[in-house]
C-alpha cells in the first residue's frame, strides 16, 4: 500500500510540474525609468524598442527629460536576463525630436535607428556601439533631404543592416529601403521600393540570411482603403520583386509586422473585417517558402475591445520556431498588454494572456526572446506620467531538441557539431545517460538539469540552447547563427559535475 501511494504521489508531482512548465510564468511588472517627464517606447508597431541576446537585454526609448523638453534617444541595458538593469544612457543630445527608435544586435554591435527632426524637416538617423552597449559612435545622417523621412524600421542579419522608412522626397508618401553590409561603417545610397499615386507607409523589415522581407501601409486600392503590402529582396536588398498584397479582404487592415525564420515569414497586423470597421483584431499569416506563396489569414483575437499594433518575435529552433506576438488590448475597458505565442510555427496558438492589469494604461508593447526567456517593454502612465516597464518570462520560450535515439547512453557525450564551419545554421548532438533518477529517498526524487551554452571566444554567453531536465537519450539541437559575425565560438554542455566544451566556426 505504501509503495502505491508513493508511485502515485510521484505520478501527480511530475504531472503537476509538466502542468507548471506549461503554464506562463510571467514575473512582475518592472519599471525601467523613474523621472517626472514623459518616457515612451515608439507609438507605432514597426520599431524595435528592445532586443534580447543571450543574457544582455538591450532597450531604448525616447524621453523628454532634458532642459528643452524635446524628446530624446535612451538605451539602457541589463547583463543578466533581465533581473538587474544598468543605468540610463542619453544617446542624443539636440533641440529636435528624436522618436521612432530600433535597437538591433549583431554579436558586439548594438545599432539604434531613429527619425531625428534635428535639421528642420524629418530624417533618418543611426548610431552603433561595437562592445554591446557600454560605449557610443557619433550620430550618423543616413537621410539627407528637404522632406519628410520618417517612420523608420531596422533589421540585422551579421554585419547587414537594413533600413526601411516612409518618405515624401516624390511628392506622396513611398518607401525607401537603405543598406549597410559591415555593420554600419559606411552605407549605400537610398532605394525607392514603392512608385504609386497612393500613401505607401509605416513600413516594417526583416532580414534572414540573404532574404528580405518590407512590409507596409498601402492605400492604393478601391476607395483608397488601407490593406497590407509586402516585398521581397532574394539577394540582401540588391534587387526586389513586385508590390504584393497581403489580403484580399475588402476591409482595412495596417500596421503589419514582420518576422523571418529561415524560409518561414510571419506576418501579423491590425485587421477590421469582423467588426465592419468599428475595432481591430490581430490577424497573422504565414508563407513557407520565403514569401513566394502565403497560407490563410487566421484570426488570432476575437474580443469587443479593439486589438491593436501587433508586434511579434520569432526564436528556437529552424524546424519549429516559437512565434511571439504582443499588442495593445481595450477588451478590459482601458488599455492593457496582451500576448499570444505558438510553439509549432504559427500552427496553432495558445490562449491570450493579459500581461498588465491596473487602471491606467498600458500599450505600444515590444517584445524579444533569447534562449528559454520572453522580454516584453511598454508605456504606461499609472505613476501619473508615462514610464517604461518591462516584465519577463524565464521560461517563455522552450528551445526545440529533438531525441533522435530511444537507446540509453552509458556516458555523457557531446558531439563536434555538423557542419563545420556553417553558415548559419548548424547542428549539435548529445548524449544523457541513465540519470534521469540519481537518487531515491523515501519520496524524494531527484534528476539532474542539463545546460548547453554558446560562448564567443571571449567566453561571453552568446545564447542558451537547452537549461531543463532531460530524459537519458541522444539529442540534437539546430543553433541558428545568422546574427552573429564570422569567427570561433564555443559550445559547452553542462550536467551535475561533467563539463565539455567543443569550438564551432560561424564562416559567412
Amino acid at each position: 500500500m505504501n509503495k502505491l501511494f508513493l508511485f502515485f504521489l510521484f505520478l501527480i508531482i511530475n504531472c503537476t510540474l509538466v502542468i507548471d512548465n506549461c503554464t506562463s510564468q510571467w514575473q512582475s511588472d518592472v519599471r525601467l525609468t523613474n523621472d517626472p517627464a514623459t518616457s515612451i517606447t515608439a507609438y507605432l508597431n514597426n520599431s524595435w524598442c528592445v532586443k534580447a541576446s543571450g543574457d544582455t537585454v538591450h532597450v531604448t526609448w525616447s524621453d523628454n527629460r532634458n532642459a528643452q523638453l524635446n524628446l530624446e534617444i535612451y538605451y539602457k541595458r541589463s547583463v543578466d536576463g533581465g533581473l538587474t538593469w544598468g543605468d540610463d544612457i542619453r544617446l542624443t543630445n539636440n533641440t529636435g525630436t528624436s522618436e521612432c527608435q530600433s535597437v538591433l544586435v549583431s554579436g558586439p554591435y548594438v545599432h539604434v535607428i531613429w527619425a531625428d527632426y534635428r535639421d528642420g524637416n524629418g530624417e533618418i538617423y543611426y548610431k552603433r556601439s561595437s562592445n554591446g552597449g557600454f560605449s557610443w559612435g557619433n550620430d550618423i545622417r543616413l537621410t539627407n533631404d528637404g522632406n519628410a523621412s520618417q517612420h523608420p524600421s531596422a533589421a540585422v542579419s551579421g554585419s547587414d543592416i537594413v533600413v526601411v522608412w516612409d518618405d515624401t522626397r516624390a511628392g506622396n508618401y513611398e518607401i525607401y529601403f537603405k543598406r549597410s553590409t559591415d555593420n554600419g561603417t559606411t552605407w549605400g545610397m537610398d532605394t525607392r521600393l514603392t512608385n504609386n499615386t497612393a500613401i505607401s507607409d509605416i513600413p516594417c523589415i526583416s532580414i534572414w540570411g540573404s532574404l528580405v522581407i518590407a512590409v507596409w501601409r498601402d492605400n492604393r486600392g478601391a476607395n483608397a482603403i488601407e490593406h497590407a503590402y509586402y516585398k521581397r529582396s532574394t539577394d540582401a536588398g540588391l534587387t526586389w520583386g513586385p508590390d504584393s498584397r497581403i489580403t484580399s479582404d475588402i476591409m482595412t487592415q495596417w500596421y503589419p509586422s514582420v518576422a523571418i525564420s529561415g524560409n518561414d515569414v510571419h506576418v501579423v497586423w491590425e485587421d477590421y473585417r469582423v467588426s465592419g470597421g468599428q475595432n481591430g483584431e490581430i490577424f497573422y499569416k504565414h508563407s513557407a517558402d520565403g514569401g513566394i506563396n502565403w497560407g490563410n489569414d487566421k484570426q488570432l483575437t476575437s474580443e469587443a475591445g479593439a486589438s491593436v499594433r501587433p508586434s511579434l518575435s520569432t526564436s528556437g529552433s529552424l524546424s519549429s520556431p516559437n512565434v511571439h506576438i504582443i499588442w495593445t488590448d481595450e477588451r478590459d475597458g482601458n488599455k492593457e498588454i496582451y500576448y499570444k505565442c505558438s510553439t509549432n510555427n504559427g500552427t496553432n496558438w495558445g490562449g491570450d494572456i493579459r500581461l498588465t492589469s491596473n487602471s491606467a494604461s498600458s500599450y505600444y508593447p515590444f517584445i524579444s526572446a533569447a534562449g528559454p526567456i520572453v522580454h516584453v517593454v511598454w508605456q504606461d502612465n499609472r505613476d501619473g506620467n508615462l514610464e517604461i516597464y518591462y516584465k519577463r518570462n524565464p521560461t517563455g520560450n522552450p528551445i526545440s531538441i529533438r531525441n533522435i535515439s530511444s537507446e540509453i547512453p552509458t556516458g555523457f557525450a557531446l558531439y563536434q557539431n555538423y557542419p563545420n564551419p556553417f553558415n548559419p545554421i548548424t547542428k549539435i548532438k548529445f548524449e544523457i545517460p541513465n540519470n534521469a533518477v540519481i537518487a531515491r529517498s523515501g519520496a524524494t526524487w531527484q534528476s539532474l538539469t542539463v545546460s548547453l551554452k554558446v560562448f564567443d571566444i571571449l567566453g561571453k554567453e552568446i545564447t542558451t540552447l537547452v537549461n531543463e531536465q532531460l530524459q537519458p537519450g541522444t539529442y540534437e539541437v539546430t543553433f541558428d547563427g545568422s546574427n552573429l559575425p564570422s569567427g570561433i565560438y564555443f559550445y559547452q554542455l553542462r550536467s551535475g559535475n561533467f563539463v565539455e566544451t567543443k569550438k564551432l566556426i560561424l564562416l559567412k
